[in-house]
């Protein structure tokens, strides 16, 4: 029997997302944050004086996407997502709730955006596109293609692991 885990599932390219961020951070390109995942509480145990465990929680309402924060004076959020597949990214992979919140930050003129991982590489997908590749297409996936022609390739270097903030600026801050 195989079964299959998706525990640490997505953890490679967040990492390296984390990575990218301290730098970018410290050297005060923009300022962009890994959001909590908002639990609740349920059971706190104390093996000693100085400590206390968290030992039973659930997730108190769901999560929308991965990191925000500001640049440019703007605000920004994306949401990181491998994907396994060779030919296509499911859009199965991107909850509903977090389709309506792409479309609520398009509203108010945010930068929104997935990073996704794909063939070891690495692209930028706006959330415009995103969006009307949902409302447009009938398909239930992205082919990899595509995601070529209209994502952004994000470079990978050593100092920031991850050029993101490159294809943000192609993306968003065409002169």
């Amino acid at each position: 029997m195989n079964i299959t885990s998706y525990k640490n599932r997505g953890m490679f390219l967040e990492n390296i997302l984390n990575d990218t961020n301290t730098y970018y951070n410290s050297k005060e390109k923009c300022i962009i944050y890994k959001k909590p995942t908002p639990i609740k509480v349920l059971n706190v145990c104390y093996p000693n004086n100085k400590s206390h465990l968290i030992d039973k929680a659930v997730y108190s309402n769901v999560s929308t996407l991965d990191y925000n924060g500001i640049y440019k004076e703007r605000y920004i959020e994306f949401d990181a997502k491998e994907c396994q597949s060779k030919t296509s990214f499911p859009l199965s992979n991107i909850k509903s709730h977090q389709i309506q919140h792409i479309i609520n930050i398009i509203k108010q003129k945010g930068i929104i955006f997935l990073i996704i991982m794909m063939n070891n590489q690495f692209y930028l997908l706006k959330g415009e596109d995103l969006i009307n590749i949902i409302e447009k297409d009938e398909r239930k996936s992205i082919e990899y293609k595509k995601l070529q022609e209209i994502g952004y390739k994000i470079e990978e270097s050593y100092l920031p692991r991850l050029k993101y903030l490159d294809a943000v600026d192609k993306a968003y801050f065409k002169e």
